[in-house]
């Protein structure tokens, strides 16, 4: 799935989204909003992972949901 797919279904992702990433918040989700930098920012913030790492957990979980 493409993240333009992502971002125009996230109300209805943001489920499996938190399957996920657990650590994320409602505030998380709302400061999100579909847009791919923002959960990669947030992941970096929860997991205390490098940028580099949370693109390609992001990527990784964009190709699984076809």
């Amino acid at each position: 799935m493409n993240w333009d797919r992502v971002q125009g279904n996230w109300k209805q992702l943001k489920g499996k989204v938190q399957e996920q990433w657990g650590k994320l918040t409602d505030d998380d989700f709302d400061q999100i909003e579909g847009r791919r930098e923002q959960l990669v920012g947030r992941l970096q913030e929860r997991y205390g992972i490098a940028k580099d790492e949370a693109e390609r957990q992001v990527d990784s979980w964009t190709s699984t949901y076809h």
